[in-house]
């Protein structure tokens, strides 16, 4: 009895979450309609990439809040035209409810990504780092900029391959959305 309740507490909250993004697809306006969101949530990768000192990360500590994934590099010009709003994104969320995680994929020298964001005035966006591209190569990133949406059990519900802003009422929303759940 209690195996068939704990399936039906399940099945109810997949379907809660299948009808949340479901509304999260009417709310996708402009850049944003490429947004593409999966059926069902996706396992992301637990490649290890890097902070500037060096130190390991992984996609895990982000469980527990919304995750925007952005994979960029310096010598990408779309990636660098949206880093702004990335960073406007992440300004209008408080970071216990949503992450804005920036990873430069491949190699980006770490002195041209530090001169890229402050000349841009980045202040809310981290510097992370994927010099083999291990983690952009195991979640599938062919082409940049490409931009994962996790949700709070760390598990990828949307992606966006290409350049896209943030900061669109239509973006707010979405995550306003996202962040309500």
């Amino acid at each position: 009895m209690r195996l068939l309740w704990l399936a039906s507490l399940y099945a109810g909250a997949a379907l809660s979450a299948n009808a949340a993004l479901a509304n999260i697809a009417d709310l996708r306006e402009g850049m944003l309609e490429k947004l593409q969101i999966h059926d069902a949530p996706i396992a992301a990768s637990q490649a290890i990439y890097f902070d500037p000192d060096n130190g390991e990360h992984t996609l895990a500590e982000y469980e527990g809040k919304i995750a925007v994934v952005n994979f960029w590099a310096t010598w990408c010009a779309p990636c660098r035209v949206e880093m702004p709003s990335l960073d406007h994104l992440q300004k209008a969320f408080d970071r216990s409810d949503l992450e804005v995680v920036t990873i430069a994929t491949g190699r980006n020298r770490l002195p041209m990504i530090e001169k890229f964001f402050a000349e841009e005035g980045l202040e809310e966006l981290p510097i992370l780092l994927d010099p083999k591209s291990a983690l952009a190569k195991d979640m599938g990133v062919e082409g940049l900029p490409v931009t994962v949406v996790l949700d709070r059990n760390g598990q990828e519900i949307a992606r966006l391959t290409g350049g896209a802003e943030w900061d669109t009422e239509s973006a707010l929303a979405i995550f306003n959305a996202l962040v309500a759940e």
